[in-house]
């Protein structure tokens, strides 16, 4: 394996050429494809004999023909003809688990034109192919929406929970007998569907964004995408609502945070519901001490030289002088918490569970106000 800066003899080197570049959302929440179609034009300007361009990065539909068109562009500008295939295999991983994912796929999507392309990369994939055939080939624009579609479907799957736990709260049921009610069909499965405090990260908003904007480009209103991110951002709020229905004025109250990267096992601060909430106390006069095994790093890159926020070293430290707990991420060690230190440790007994990791029966016989999702 070789690692270089130097365009000429990576593109020399690689009969297949992975675009693997960042695709922020720009302003409108559509992707930014300028590191795409810069790395087109670089391999267009070098390329002197056959190459397979693989688009690895989140693209939207038809970004494969952007592609193709910026390589063109560059060989006609030497006055080269070089024959090349533009691939499109989105990437699956999950973060945290992204070489566990690389490894062993659930399948591996090829969006490819011709036959020559599609061989290539089939042998590419041949060793993360042995025990049965993942492969799924099919036309560039609908490997390219596939990507997209199974993130939306994700992200549709957390929103509706969470609309559900709204209704859950309002009518007297319980949420999470209701997850395990209707998980149990087969046809809905338990992944994806545990209400909490909003998705985040860098990939569902995102794409749910970017997917929305490719359909108004298109001439049509993605009515329940739309509904997707305006849930999720709605259930973003729901910690600091239940912690000023308690409370009244938050101005002075100190309030404890155990979590603050989007999800366990990251540091990952993207669209973080804990940023969410976080920025809402302030706000409201109070003030923040946070724990996160992983992401307070990068929480003190963000909000440097706060004077209402403390990040501490261990998740009892927050709880010093603390008014309320709030859970934003279900991290492992927060599962079993020491309650009766807890209780000892706030200056009052309130736990604000935005995961639903506690049992709301054991809690409230131990002398706490507890609040949670659709419970």
């Amino acid at each position: 394996m070789d690692f270089t800066t130097d365009a000429k003899s990576a593109v020399d080197h690689g009969e297949v050429i992975f675009i693997a570049v960042g695709t922020p959302p720009d302003e409108d929440g559509s992707a930014d494809l300028q590191y795409v179609l810069a790395v087109a034009n670089t391999v267009g300007e070098h390329m002197s004999e056959y190459r397979v361009v693989v688009d690895k990065s989140t693209v939207p539909v038809g970004t494969a023909d952007k592609v193709k068109a910026e390589i063109d562009k560059a060989l006609q500008k030497r006055g080269a003809q070089v024959d090349f295939d533009v691939v499109s295999n989105p990437e699956f991983l999950k973060e945290g688990a992204a070489i566990g994912d690389f490894n062993k796929p659930d399948r591996i999507v090829i969006g490819a034109e011709t036959d020559r392309a599609a061989d290539v990369m089939r042998q590419l994939y041949t060793p993360f192919n042995r025990n049965h055939d993942r492969l799924i080939v099919m036309d560039l624009r609908s490997a390219e929406l596939t990507k997209y579609a199974a993130n939306a479907m994700l992200a549709t799957k957390i929103s509706f929970m969470n609309e559900l736990s709204n209704i859950a709260e309002r009518v007297g049921a319980d949420i999470e007998k209701v997850r395990v009610g209707i998980g149990s069909d087969p046809r809905i499965g338990y992944q994806f569907i545990y209400p909490g405090c909003g998705y985040g990260g860098s990939c569902f908003p995102k794409d749910v964004k970017a997917l929305a904007r490719t359909s108004d480009q298109y001439g049509f209103e993605a009515k329940i995408l739309n509904a997707v991110e305006d849930v999720n951002a709605h259930q973003k709020t729901l910690l600091f609502t239940k912690l000023e229905k308690h409370f009244g004025d938050l101005q002075g109250k100190t309030i404890a945070l155990w979590g603050l990267a989007f999800k366990p096992n990251t540091d990952d601060m993207r669209e973080a519901p804990s940023r969410v909430l976080m920025e809402a106390l302030w706000d409201a006069g109070a003030n923040v001490r946070a724990y996160d095994p992983e992401a307070s790093e990068e929480v003190g890159r963000i909000y440097a030289n706060r004077k209402d926020l403390t990040l501490c070293d261990s998740s009892y430290e927050t709880l010093k002088s603390a008014d309320a707990l709030v859970i934003c991420t279900e991290w492992e060690e927060f599962r079993s918490p020491d309650f009766l230190r807890i209780k000892e440790t706030l200056s009052s007994p309130v736990i604000v569970d935005g995961r639903n990791l506690y049992l709301p029966e054991l809690l409230e016989d131990a002398g706490f106000d507890y609040y949670s999702i659709g419970r």
